[in-house]
């Protein structure tokens, strides 16, 4: 079998590959870019608008990226960087969309204000303490606060109708938030990437195996599930963005840096309602506290959704227990994901996390019922039969070793990278989407150190994002700037 020489193999049709090709294509189109996807079209698996959030992550309104230590104080880094990061997704949507390399940016990414909502005196006191710090950075400079149920009911309406008066209540609220719609983005991107010459798109076809030639290339060989038979590629850098099918493909790759590390799957789903009268009264997104024991990416949130262009509340994610690591995935994944050398942080972790685990187990026996009984927290008034069911995409989250050699879980998301630049892969889950830029900013910084060294591509990444190499985080000026531009760009703000 002769092997297809190309420059770049992308595994996995997800934001996360499209953005890097999208990127590379960028810095240099005469590049050979290949991207194999094993189902029968793109974004399909986590990527897609009902498997994912949409939140548009930037720490406006997740309380868990701003955590409370037992003494009261409250730890607002991971919110600065995120939302950081997310600017820099934001600024390269925005380039795309004034090249006409994207649509219309409601196709998108919709206005959508991002909201935190709590009750109870200690969790009020915690959600004004969180505004107090975080409003005092220039990031979040515009994050308003209230405790007057007046103020709040004219913010989110669905949540405070026929709540009783008497409990204490806060929020905050981020006038321009957002809600994406990652599939369409995604679908969009490669949709421009196939008329580039240079690049390529299989799909229905599954990656069997990764080899290290004596050259220092990638031999990869890829099953066509459509049509039977193999095809082979010759790739001088392979990108493993493959969702939760990202630890297994690198443990296939067999280098260094794989060593150690394994997943821990769980699985999600959605209470959905798309009743016009319903949806039409809440225009936001609002987060609560997690329930203790449950994991970050079960933050209880009623969201507005814009998926293909039509409007949706959800409410949840209700995690579960799994052992698959794609939603199209196999129940033995779990199991054949473990190794000699990964074998004693996953027994660690699944010892030190037995609440956890006990929790997502409990979590998949509720009834319909209960699970509307949640959603009355958030909207007193919902009705039952009102509302559907609705599977989530799967979060493998990272397992790796401490500093003491002992397993520990991740909830982040994580970068692993061959020594020599040839191959990397995307481990984790949220923030996830929303950060794919910095993330593939990251891939091009640790991958193609020489090239991204270069005047031409050093010129031509800040034409993408005007802020690389610069930090949102400390240049309060720098912020002002690109984030008038992108905020105008994509509609996010009335111009």
């Amino acid at each position: 079998m002769t092997a297809k020489n190309v420059d770049v193999l992308l595994v996995g049709g997800g934001v996360m590959s499209a953005t890097l090709g999208m990127l590379l294509k960028q810095l240099d189109p005469a590049m050979t870019i290949t991207l194999v996807e094993r189902l029968d079209h793109v974004a399909h698996e986590s990527t897609d608008g009902w498997n994912n959030a949409g939140t548009g992550h930037a720490g406006y309104c997740e309380l868990n990226y701003t955590p409370q230590a037992p003494d009261g104080s409250i730890t607002i880094d991971r919110a600065l960087g995120i939302n950081a990061s997310f600017e820099v997704s934001l600024q390269f949507w925005s380039y795309l969309v004034e090249q006409n390399i994207l649509p219309a940016p409601n196709k998108f990414i919709n206005p959508t204000p991002h909201q935190s909502f709590v009750w109870s005196e200690k969790d009020v006191a915690f959600l004004r303490k969180r505004q107090e710090l975080l409003s005092a950075h220039h990031l979040f400079a515009d994050m308003k606060f209230s405790d007057s149920p007046e103020q709040i009911a004219e913010w989110m309406p669905l949540v405070m109708d026929q709540r009783n008066p008497s409990e204490k209540v806060a929020a905050t609220r981020v006038e321009y938030g957002s809600d994406v719609d990652f599939g369409s983005l995604t679908r969009n991107m490669i949709d421009w990437l196939k008329k580039q010459e240079g690049f390529d798109l299989h799909l229905r076809h599954s990656v069997d195996s990764l080899r290290k030639s004596k050259r220092g290339t990638w031999r990869v060989k890829v099953e066509d599930d459509a049509n039977g038979g193999e095809k082979e590629f010759n790739a001088r850098f392979v990108f493993l963005g493959a969702g939760g099918g990202s630890l297994p493909l690198l443990q296939k790759s067999h280098i260094d840096e794989s060593q150690g590390y394994g997943g821990f799957p769980v699985s999600g789903q959605w209470l959905v309602c798309q009743k016009p009268e319903i949806v039409k009264r809440h225009r936001s997104k609002v987060y609560g506290k997690a329930a203790v024991g449950a994991p970050p990416m079960s933050v209880p949130h009623l969201d507005t959704r814009i998926i293909n262009g039509e409007p949706a509340l959800l409410f949840g994610p209700f995690a579960g227990f799994t052992t698959k690591f794609l939603k199209k995935g196999s129940v033995f994944d779990l199991f054949s994901s473990v190794r000699p050398y990964n074998v004693a942080p996953m027994m660690a972790v699944g010892r030190d996390n037995l609440d956890l685990t006990r929790y997502l187990i409990s979590e998949s026996f509720q009834s319909h019922k209960d699970r509307v009984a949640s959603l009355r927290d958030y909207f007193p008034q919902a009705r039952e039969e009102d509302w559907k069911l609705q599977d989530a995409g799967m979060r493998v989250q990272i397992i790796k070793k401490d500093a003491q050699g002992h397993g520990k879980l991740e909830f982040g998301t994580e970068i692993v990278a061959a020594k020599d630049g040839t191959l990397a892969a995307l481990l984790g889950a949220s923030p996830g989407a929303s950060t794919a830029a910095q993330a593939m900013l990251d891939v091009l910084q640790r991958c193609f150190k020489e090239q991204l060294a270069t005047p031409e591509w050093q010129a031509r990444i800040r034409d993408l994002i005007p802020s690389y190499g610069q930090s949102l985080v400390n240049d309060a000026e720098l912020l002002k700037q690109v984030r008038g531009r992108t905020l105008r760009t994509l509609g996010l703000v009335k111009a």
